[in-house]
């Protein structure tokens, strides 16, 4: 066994068909010790089919002991059930659950605007701008100043 896998009791089971439910895959992994749980994740419902239930293509079973479910693993990756091969092995937790920093944009963070955001009068931004604009009667006088070849609106 695996150094990381030694207190995983529970098993991802890739490849199911359409046509496999709970009791088809406590049927079969049974075989290999005490199972606690078997979940099949729906997938999103057909609002035309209400009643229609589809699972998302995998199951997760949870045995009562690491060595079963290192046996099932052993013994049902890469095997036939209804005619689709099964990909076994060790459940992983979910990326999705990360902590709450995880999938915010870095600007968000406190410590990053401290480090790289200027001062708004320094940013160059709408007060910026104004500030540095000249009066539209320096814009004319510097229009005129360029001489015959400047473009006119």
């Amino acid at each position: 066994m695996e150094e990381g896998t030694k207190g995983k009791k529970t098993i991802f089971i890739g490849g199911i068909g359409d046509d496999v439910d709970e009791t088809v895959i406590y049927e079969h992994f049974a075989a290999f010790g005490d199972i606690i749980e078997v979940q099949l994740p729906p997938a999103p419902a057909n609002p035309s089919k209400p009643n229609e239930f589809k699972h998302r293509g995998f199951a997760f079973v949870t045995y009562s002991s690491p060595t079963d479910a290192q046996d099932a693993i052993d013994n049902m990756d890469l095997n036939e059930l209804r005619g689709r091969v099964l990909k076994v092995n060790q459940a992983k937790p979910m990326k999705g659950l990360q902590p709450p920093d995880g999938n915010r944009a870095i600007w968000e963070s406190e410590e990053w605007l401290q480090q790289h955001a200027k001062p708004l009068a320094q940013s160059g931004g709408v007060q910026g701008r104004t500030a540095q604009r000249p009066s539209s009667a320096e814009a004319e006088e510097q229009a005129n100043d360029e001489g015959p070849d400047a473009m006119e609106e």
